[in-house]
């Protein structure tokens, strides 16, 4: 099967939200709604969003990212989603690399096709929509800033990510500083996702409590560089927090994601609804402040 024309079919299908596609008052939305799509190294999650109050409409899809995930095959699988919610307007859609002005200028777990490519012209091309795209942790991090674990906190905030990789979104006053790459810090000589990833923890079978002792050592690399007031732990491992998150150490307080593992989608979402709000393209932090 060639991936760039045939997608993969939803992992987690379920009743359509197309009702939703371009109306933004439909599927019991007061507000505005835009299609999040947040791409992983793993995984491509999709769900209709109600930007000014954060709420995922209806359902959620999940689809696994090809292998490899060319250009090619990573834009069929996102017109694939497009196609599946039957959506007309504003997409935002998140990458796991450095996004500048919509190009990507890195593409670490995915195919190096992507890199310096304007990416947000050829999802436009392949899902008939406009789409806004930026880092997914970067993502993560306006949406937890909006809705979640730092809302309405003054201080700097540091929102990691632990999935294939380790996203990172500084936030200092609410306002994000795009494009960190701190999960690239190295600890013991190699980039610190390689060593304390979720992904890690499932190829190793790693206990809890080993997998947070890695944890615990990439954080004490990050608190070298940085002095956070908060650090907010997201990711697929967010919703075991329970598990784990009381065995984590750090100078600054720890908490769970609130948005869990929607929270790239969501602040996908919100970012789209941002740039379509300001044609003359005034920033607005996650606060509603402008920048």
């Amino acid at each position: 099967m060639n991936a760039a024309t045939n997608p993969p079919a939803p992992v987690s299908p379920g009743p359509t939200a197309s009702a939703a596609a371009g109306d933004p008052v439909a599927g019991g939305a007061a507000g505005p709604v835009v299609l999040g799509i947040d791409v992983g190294g793993s995984s491509v999650k999709a769900a209709p969003v109600e930007v000014d109050r954060g709420r995922i409409i209806g359902e959620r899809l999940v689809l696994p990212t090809p292998s490899p995930a060319t250009p090619a095959a990573l834009g069929a699988t996102v017109g694939a989603v497009a196609a599946h919610f039957g959506w007309s307007g504003p997409i935002g859609c998140t990458f796991p690399g450095v996004v500048r002005q919509d190009t990507t200028l890195t593409a670490t777990h995915l195919d190096p096709g992507w890199v310096g490519l304007d990416a947000a012209a050829l999802l436009q091309r392949v899902t008939g929509c406009t789409v806004s795209l930026t880092n997914d942790a970067d993502a993560a991090g306006l949406a937890e800033a909006a809705f979640g674990a730092a809302a309405g906190h003054d201080g700097v905030v540091l929102v990691l990510t632990f999935g294939t990789g380790i996203g990172s979104a500084l936030l200092s006053e609410g306002r994000l500083v795009p494009n960190t790459e701190f999960g690239l810090l190295p600890v013991r000589g190699r980039p610190a996702e390689e060593r304390a990833a979720a992904r890690i923890r499932t190829e190793r079978g790693l206990s809890w409590r080993r997998y947070a002792r890695l944890v615990n050592e990439y954080l004490a690399v990050v608190e070298t560089v940085l002095w956070p007031d908060r650090i907010v732990i997201g990711g697929g491992v967010s919703a075991d927090a329970a598990e784990w998150l009381h065995l984590l150490t750090a100078r600054a307080e720890i908490v769970p994601a609130q948005l869990a593992n929607d929270a790239g989608l969501i602040g996908a979402a919100c970012w789209a609804a941002d740039r379509q709000d300001r044609p003359g393209r005034t920033r607005r932090a996650a606060d509603g402040r402008t920048r």
